[in-house]
Formats: C-alpha cells, sequence, structure tokens
C-alpha cells in the first residue's frame, strides 16, 4: 500500500517560505499524507529540527512512514486528526511549536482508489463502494449518511457541500431510490444523479460536486478544519506560522474568516464605548490574499488548479 501511496505536493515552494523555516524547527504537519511538504520541511530545519506529522488515513500515515524513515527520530508520526492537535501534542509533553502546516482535501492516491469510494469513473462505479472515510475506522460511510438523512438534510448538505444547483430536487430522488433499494455503490449513486437531469451544461460532471459534499459530510471536514485552525493559533509560539493549504471554497473562506478575526481581536460591535468581548488579537495576516499555483505547475498536476495558500503569524498577546 505504501509503495502506491504517492503524491505530488501542491505549492511546496510558497509553503516552504511562508513557514519561515529554520533549523532546529518544531513543526507540525497536520495533514501528513504521503510525506511531500514533510520530507522538505525535514531538509530545510536540519539538522535537528522535528516534525509531529498527523493523519487521518492509516494508509497515508504508513506511506509517510516509509518515506520519511531517513530523517529516524526527527519525525513523529500520529495517526489523528488535526482537530485533536491540543490533545496529541500534551500527550507528547510539547506546549509550543515553530510551525503548523495544514494541507486540506484529498490526495492523489485516495482520489484513485476505488476502494476507498472518493471518485467515480464509469468503468469502475459497479466496483466502487459509497465509502469516503478518510479514517477507515470512522463508523459512518457515505452509504450509511445517503440510508439515513432526510431530504431536507441531503438538500443541505449537497447545497453547502457542493454548491449544487437541483439540490432538493436531488435529496427527493435519492430518498424515493433508497425506498426501492439501497444505494451501495458509485453506479448507483450516478444512476439517480443522472435520472435527476441536474448540472446540465457543466463543464464538470455534476458528480463531481455530489461526491464532493459527500465526503466533506461523511469526515465532518469543515467541523473539523473548524477546530484544527484554533488549536493550531493556541499551540503556535509568538512569532511561528501557520500555513493552510485548501481546495474547496467553504475551506478557504473559514480560513480566511478565522485569520481576520483572530487578526482583528475586538468583536464588540463599532459603538460599543468600552471592550466587553475580551477578544485580543492573536495573529498577523501573512498573505492578503491567497497564493494560487502557476500554470505550469497546474499543467505539470491539475488537482493543484483550485489550491488557495494562506499563511498567518502569531503575535504576542496583550496583557
Amino acid at each position: 500500500m505504501a509503495s502506491r501511496f504517492a503524491h505530488r505536493p501542491v505549492l511546496l515552494e510558497a509553503t516552504l517560505s511562508l513557514l519561515e523555516l529554520r533549523p532546529n524547527a518544531l513543526i507540525v504537519d497536520g495533514t501528513v499524507g504521503a510525506g511531500g511538504h514533510a520530507a522538505a520541511i525535514l531538509e530545510r530545519t536540519a539538522p535537528d529540527g522535528r516534525l509531529i506529522a498527523l493523519d487521518m488515513d492509516a494508509s497515508a500515515l504508513e506511506a509517510a512512514g516509509h518515506r520519511l524513515r531517513p530523517f529516524g527520530d526527527r519525525v513523529r508520526l500520529v495517526h489523528a486528526s488535526f482537530r485533536r492537535l491540543g490533545p496529541v501534542l500534551a500527550d507528547l509533553g510539547i506546549a509550543r511549536v515553530d510551525g503548523v502546516l495544514l494541507d486540506l482535501g484529498l490526495s492523489s492516491p485516495q482520489i484513485d482508489a476505488p476502494a476507498r469510494g472518493f471518485r467515480f469513473s464509469e468503468d469502475s462505479a459497479e466496483q466502487t463502494p459509497l465509502d469516503m472515510r478518510m479514517d477507515a475506522g470512522s463508523p459512518t460511510t457515505a452509504a450509511d449518511l445517503l440510508a439515513a438523512a432526510s431530504v431536507d438534510e441531503l438538500a443541505r448538505m449537497f447545497r453547502e457541500y457542493g454548491d449544487l444547483p437541483g439540490a432538493k430536487r436531488l435529496a427527493r430522488a435519492l430518498v424515493a431510490a433508497r425506498s426501492r433499494a439501497p444505494l451501495h455503490t458509485a453506479r448507483d449513486l450516478l444512476d439517480v444523479i443522472a435520472t435527476t437531469r441536474i448540472g446540465g451544461g457543466r463543464r464538470h460532471h455534476p458528480g463531481t460536486l455530489v461526491f464532493q459534499a459527500l465526503r466533506i459530510a461523511v469526515n465532518d471536514e469543515l467541523a473539523a478544519l473548524d477546530e484544527g485552525l484554533e488549536a493550531a493559533i493556541a499551540a503556535l509560539r509568538a512569532g511561528g506560522r501557520l500555513v493552510v493549504l485548501a481546495y474547496h471554497s467553504a475551506e478557504d473562506r473559514i480560513v480566511k474568516n478565522r485569520f481576520r478575526d483572530a487578526a482583528r481581536g475586538c468583536e464588540c460591535p463599532p459603538r460599543t464605548p468600552v471592550c466587553v468581548c475580551g477578544a485580543v488579537v492573536r495573529l498577523r495576516v501573512v498573505t492578503r490574499r491567497p497564493v494560487r499555483p502557476a500554470l505550469a505547475e497546474v499543467r505539470a498536476n491539475p488537482r493543484a488548479r483550485s489550491a488557495r495558500l494562506r499563511a498567518a503569524e502569531r503575535v504576542v498577546e496583550a496583557a
């Protein structure tokens, strides 16, 4: 499995630059994947820099272990979501870190493996289960979600996580279809999508947005991101950097808003004479606009086309 789990890191040089790496730094890679960013971080922080590498996907963690083996005990691999960064660092006896990287979304190996159920392909749809779990130990699959969610719940999911036109129509069709037979495979889902005629005239197959929405819901990705950003900010030392690669507009919006709020501090209404909210400035936004991949990178790696890279720096909180 590890040998097949290879992934080309997106915006690598920009990411390394924004992390402001230095020798002997302590960095967290909250989504280590196959270890592409991680290996470069360890090279830039030699000779004694350390990396705490997290991932929900056991297969990814195994692959990262193989790739990062030459770095020895400078690496600590942890099977966990970055939303649990606080407890993970506490268990390791670490109070503060010099940088945190979060590379959101899916890696190419996850997308390309039919058994994981993250994508559809006409030639393998019958054999592709509706799974979509990043952590295979999680209790709920996409099939479970489709079997239990109401019309309103499904419609909201498709609208919020997929920006899908015709979300309510598809939700009704799915509930009607499951009353006749369970939805187990990508083929089952694609057949229902086809009957609703949603997404006509769009550049991409409408199934792309449906599968995206299901994946985000199954893995609770947006809530995890919100919690993970807070945990990362809390873990940074003053001057430490938080760098986030997002591939979906909802993800990027959460990152942008969290950075903005943490850089603004007080959240009281403008006419409040004295601050009563108690919020303080915790970040300085480094990237006023997201960094996007150059055309050459997109041509070499088409999955980089939607990447948005943002960075912020931890500041000393006022007393």
